[in-house]
C-alpha cells in the first residue's frame, strides 16, 4: 500500500512546475497544491449530485477508475480525463479544465479542508475514458430528470415546474 501511495504522490506531483515544492505544500498548513491541467490530465467538473450518480455508474464498469476529486465548499466533483486540446464538453454547469487551467488538490492519501479524493490517483496514470464518463453523466441526468418530475422541479436549475392545477384536482394535504 505504501508503494502505491508513493507512486500516486510522484505521479500527481509531476504535474507541478516544481514537484518538490508541491510535496512541501502538501505537508504544509493547507495540505493542498495548485497543479496545472492539460499536460497529464484534464478535469471535468460537474455539480455534486450529478457527479456522485455518474461515479456510481462508472464504478460498475470493469475498467479501473481514474481519480475523482470532491470539493465540499463548491459542491462539485471533478473527473480526471486524458488531455483533450479541443475540450468539447458542454452542458449546464459543466466546467472543463484543460490547458491553461489550474486546480487545487490535496496529496493522494489525504483530505485537505474542503477537498477530498473520492477515488485517489493510483500512481499508474489511470484516467477515466471520456466516452464512459459521458454515458455515465447522461444516465445520471436521466435519473435526476425522473426524480425532478416526481418532485416537479427542473433537473438542471431546481426551479419549481408545478403549474396551475387543473380544475377539480386535489391539493396535497
Amino acid at each position: 500500500m505504501r508503494r502505491v501511495t508513493r507512486q500516486a504522490t510522484e505521479w500527481l506531483a509531476a504535474a507541478a512546475t516544481d514537484p518538490r515544492a508541491c510535496k512541501r505544500q502538501w505537508r504544509g498548513d493547507t495540505g493542498t497544491a495548485v497543479l496545472a491541467c492539460g499536460r497529464f490530465w484534464d478535469v471535468l467538473s460537474v455539480p455534486e449530485e450529478l457527479g456522485v450518480l455518474a461515479l456510481d455508474a462508472l464504478l460498475c464498469l470493469p475498467q479501473a477508475p481514474g481519480p475523482v476529486l470532491a470539493d465540499a465548499a463548491s459542491r462539485r466533483v471533478g473527473f480526471f480525463l486524458p488531455p483533450d486540446p479541443a475540450g468539447r464538453w458542454i452542458g449546464a454547469d459543466i466546467r472543463y479544465l484543460g490547458r491553461g487551467a489550474w486546480i487545487a488538490v490535496p496529496a493522494p492519501q489525504r483530505a485537505a479542508g474542503r477537498l477530498r479524493w473520492l477515488i485517489p490517483p493510483d500512481g499508474s496514470g489511470t484516467l477515466f475514458v471520456p466516452a464512459a464518463v459521458e454515458l455515465a453523466l447522461q444516465q445520471a441526468l436521466g435519473t435526476l430528470a425522473v426524480q425532478a418530475r416526481a418532485d416537479r422541479r427542473c433537473p438542471t436549475c431546481g426551479a419549481s415546474t408545478a403549474g396551475p392545477r387543473p380544475h377539480g384536482a386535489e391539493r396535497p394535504g
